[in-house]
């Protein structure tokens, strides 16, 4: 059981995070903001012990072994090493940081310190993903050749805050989305995207020239391209997951989600056929996975060095809208 504090009053920890830590047999004995107000009444809504304002207060207290950082993007690098060198295990919502090179900072941080850091990707916990990469590992469609992502949503109104509004804190589409797509994709197919081209578009909900809508091509290594659309501003799209291989196709539909749904089908000469899906709450097992790993038994479901990876792709899809050609990836520097 771990005792976990929080480094940030979040939507997302409210909405997913504490329930997973209490459900796993974790306790949640901390929350800290930087505003005070904010964290008394979140703590009080949520039956925590402690608020505060001190990053340094939270992290020196004997009953957190282990934070969860859901902060803005553009704070994650110092709450993490901090959170590293007082000896806490690290659950660090994605993107992990604004550059790769910071990303790389802070899980070094961690190995040295001999803690676990593991990304908040949660769509790697998904029943459909995991049944979608053991087909393919099983040859059930033969060599993949194409894979399309459907992950266009609409944003919440209580969520539209800094993410369409900041780019200095890491806002827009790309980083809050198409990096979810990268790091689900790495895992489904096995196999690491190399190259990429995008388009952007503003439908009018980013503001201060952040992008609301993308929609792009990865190259990966196996010679694979991948297929992405992701917006913030379709109110009635489903999402979905495809992978289209020699001797078969892969049909994911109404998956790429937080809540434990949906469905994939299986097309090949044979006929149609629905594999068979166990559906798991997505946080709880990623939570229970981390706190397996803090007891020397496996690993995080998503690493930080995975983290370093979908971060490198979501840059390189900015970087690749903004100069209108293909842009490699590299997850080094």
């Amino acid at each position: 059981m771990l005792r976990w504090g929080l480094i940030g009053a979040s939507t997302i920890a409210a909405e997913h995070m504490i329930g997973a830590f209490r459900a796993t047999g974790g306790e949640v004995t901390a929350v800290m903001s930087s505003d005070a107000a904010r964290a008394g009444t979140y703590a009080k809504a949520h039956a925590i012990g402690r608020s505060t304002t001190d990053l340094d207060a939270l992290l020196g207290r004997n009953d957190v072994d282990a934070v969860y950082v859901s902060t803005t993007n553009d704070l994650h690098r110092d709450q993490v090493i901090a959170a590293a060198r007082a000896g806490k295990h690290v659950l660090c919502e994605k993107p992990l940081a604004l550059t790769v090179a910071d990303a790389r900072a802070m899980v070094a941080e961690c190995k040295t310190q001999g803690v676990v850091i593991a990304t908040n990707h949660h769509l790697r916990n998904a029943a459909t993903h995991r049944a979608m990469r053991e087909a393919i590992r099983q040859g059930r469609i033969g060599r993949p050749l194409f894979a399309r992502v459907f992950h266009a949503v609409y944003l919440p109104v209580h969520l539209q805050g800094w993410r369409i509004t900041k780019p200095e804190a890491g806002g827009g589409v790309i980083l809050d989305i198409t990096v979810h797509d990268a790091d689900t994709l790495r895992f489904v197919l096995d196999d690491e995207p190399v190259a990429v081209s995008a388009m952007t578009s503003h439908g009018g909900l980013g503001a201060s020239g952040l992008e609301d809508g993308v929609m792009g091509v990865m190259r990966f290594k196996s010679g694979l391209i991948a297929q992405f659309h992701d917006a913030f501003t379709t109110r009635y799209a489903v999402t979905g997951f495809e992978v289209h291989g020699e001797d078969g196709s892969l049909i994911g539909r109404d998956c790429m989600t937080q809540v434990p749904k949906g469905e994939v089908w299986l097309r090949s000469e044979a006929g149609e056929e629905a594999l068979p899906l166990v559906h798991e709450n997505l946080y709880q097992r990623s939570v229970r996975l981390f706190q397996e790993a803090v007891a020397g038994q496996g690993m995080p479901s998503v690493t930080g060095e995975d983290g370093i990876r979908s971060l490198s792709v979501a840059l390189a899809t900015l970087e690749a809208a903004r100069r209108g050609e293909e842009t490699p990836i590299n997850p080094d520097n």
